[in-house]
């Protein structure tokens, strides 16, 4: 072939349409991953803590203002793959903040163990200075527990920095999670932010066992949903012949016939999300995982994943499939009652606070998914305003559970060790209960109007019944709350009583998540309005 026909050939075919600007968010904190994975890799030790820090926190504020940027954007790019829409955009500014406050919190660590190393005493001080400190991740992750290995690790006053580029890998998956517009880029969104949690979970300093224990069955349940979801996309494409969401309403919408495949495949796609967000009857993982993965991983995931899963499901049943909405809705409606029910009942019965927090998410993950029965604009509005404040307040609750310690530097999660918390650290149960109060729902918090969208939404269209199961599982789930409040300020703390720590910035988050709880509590209009604008779908 000749080099002029090579050109013609070359300009007889479509140009390849990928919009950098509209990626930008996304490839900023890839870019950053990449980079925290170069700097663990060169970058001397005693340098590599601050310089992850401070990418992954200009990172997200870099991606943050990206995604301010493009406010008010209607485009499709990567030849229709990623979708930047009113939806994405919001769900994308949610996840950013909600992981940055997650990534600071990762970060409270203490570092006098490597001070000591250089100056007077000895190594064995140095470790002993390490054991005492809130560094909630193990020393050297790849070691076993309790190993010569891994104590020589803790003696060095060696930092887990490989946390950081994990968690940047994992939001880049994020964001493209709700913003993917064809099945394929969605399976590949949702293996780029798993595999990198699946690791997180096992690096708990504290409790190894256990929390590798927490990885072990977050990966394995986690891989088994992926399967069901990549069946899915195999079924669907069967049906339509694209992966394409879009494509897929159409073809389903042009034939006259029984859409079986489609439904088949939109079942399965739907358990690979219904297992993120912690669903019934996926929810099996969310307590274990919860309780043995450090807990500022927890809170990361409690919030973050669950913005991501919910945002890709809304887009799947909206934009996928709008003709098939009389043979979701039902579906969707059954798995939120029973998803509301068995996340309050069993919540009622834990004696952990990370595993009735857990059950709490279910029952978060029941309310959520009430909003989308509307299937319309104002449903998507009540999700989106609901994910944003429900994100804030998870990571705050999960913050105040770093700072109840024991003797032996172990986070006290048992309920009964929280006795008298409000006496001996009034602040601390204060914030605490203020957020417990929002996730009840009561007046004058974030909650309440997040509850009230959501119920409100529904009852105007399809789940009028569903809002009355909702209603009445507010109310269980309103007591298992209100039991914690009564044992932190009316209960007299027990003889050995944990400390309760406060380490500046991990406080000043508290303050914050407490302080948006209260203020999107009693003046919720502005965010309502973004996310009323917001609630629009570009395909």
């Amino acid at each position: 072939m000749t080099v002029s026909a090579t050109h013609s050939l070359a300009a007889a075919l479509p140009a390849p349409s990928i919009e950098y600007g509209a990626l930008s968010p996304m490839l900023i904190v890839f870019g950053v991953g990449v980079a925290g994975v170069l700097v663990e890799a060169f970058a001397p030790r005693p340098w590599r803590y601050r310089t992850q820090l401070a990418l992954a926190v200009a990172g997200l504020l870099a991606a943050f203002g990206a995604v301010v940027a493009l406010a008010g954007a209607e485009q499709t790019a990567v030849a229709g793959a990623v979708a930047v829409d009113g939806v994405s955009l919001f769900l994308q500014g949610t996840l950013l903040v909600v992981s940055l406050i997650a990534v600071l919190l990762m970060a409270e660590r203490r570092t006098e163990g490597v001070q000591a190393r250089s100056g007077p005493g000895t190594w064995s001080r140095a470790a002993a200075t390490m054991e005492r400190g809130l560094d909630a991740f193990a020393p050297q992750a790849a070691a076993v527990p309790g190993s010569a290995d891994e104590k020589a690790a803790a003696r060095a006053g060696a930092l887990a920095t490989e946390v950081f580029p994990l968690s940047m890998l994992a939001v880049g998956g994020m964001l493209l999670f709700p913003a993917a517009n064809d099945l394929l880029t969605m399976f590949v969104a949702l293996e780029v932010l798993s595999l990198p949690l699946y690791v997180l979970c096992g690096l708990a300093r504290r409790k190894r066992l256990l929390s590798q224990e927490a990885a072990l069955k977050y990966f394995l349940l986690g891989a088994f949903s992926s399967a069901f979801f990549l069946y899915g996309v195999a079924l669907l494409y069967g049906q339509a012949g694209t992966v394409r969401l879009s494509g897929i309403a159409e073809a389903i919408a042009a034939q006259s016939g029984d859409p079986l495949l489609g439904l088949l495949g939109l079942a399965m796609l739907s358990v690979g999300l219904l297992f993120k967000i912690g669903a019934v009857p996926f929810q099996a993982w969310v307590p274990d995982v919860y309780q043995g993965a450090p807990t500022p991983v927890t809170a990361f995931m409690a919030a973050a994943t669950k913005v991501a899963a919910v945002g890709a499901l809304a887009r799947v049943l909206y934009v996928g499939a709008p003709g098939m909405v009389d043979d979701w809705r039902p579906v969707v409606a059954a798995i939120a009652i029973a998803t509301m029910v068995v996340g309050a009942v069993l919540a009622v019965t834990q004696t952990d606070v990370k595993r009735m927090l857990a059950y709490s998410s279910v029952t978060h993950a029941g309310f959520l998914l009430t909003g989308l029965l509307s299937a319309d604009a104002a449903g998507i509005a009540a999700t989106l305003f609901y994910l944003a404040v429900y994100g804030l307040s998870t990571v705050g609750a999960f913050a105040v559970v770093t700072l109840v310690r024991d003797d032996t530097d172990e986070e006290a999660t048992g309920l009964a060790r929280w006795a008298g918390l409000g006496r001996r650290s009034p602040w601390t149960a204060t914030v605490f209960a203020l957020l417990l109060l929002s996730f009840a729902g009561l007046p004058l918090t974030s909650g309440f109007i997040a509850k009230f969208a959501v119920f409100n939404a529904a009852a105007s269209g399809y789940g009028a019944s569903v809002v009355v199961v909702g209603v009445l599982t507010s109310a269980v789930a309103a007591f298992f709350y209100v039991r914690v409040i009564v044992m932190m300020f009316f209960t007299d703390p027990p003889a050995d009583a944990p400390e309760v720590r406060s380490p500046a910035l991990t406080w000043a988050l508290i303050l914050l998540t407490g302080i948006g709880t209260l203020v999107f509590g009693v003046f919720p209009q502005p965010l309502l309005d973004l996310a009323e604008q917001a609630a629009t779908f570009v395909s």
